[in-house]
């Protein structure tokens, strides 16, 4: 199986960004606390949020867990 060209994956990392946003949002909490409670700097949150950064396996996991 072959994955999309550069068009495809940007939208994939923006669809994930938006789905971490969604989750956030849900529970009330600020992209600063997320970014505290998953070990990650807050502005490296913003960019993953924003589909800018291609989060890796491991700061996915954080996430994951700080939601």
């Amino acid at each position: 199986m072959r994955l999309g060209g550069k068009d495809d994956n940007a939208q994939q990392l923006i669809a994930i960004g938006a789905a971490i946003r969604a989750c956030r949002r849900d529970q009330g909490i600020s992209q600063e606390e997320l970014a505290y409670k998953a070990e990650i700097d807050r502005s490296h949150m913003g960019k993953i949020e924003r589909g800018e950064r291609n989060v890796s396996l491991l700061n996915l996991i954080r996430i994951c867990a700080a939601l």
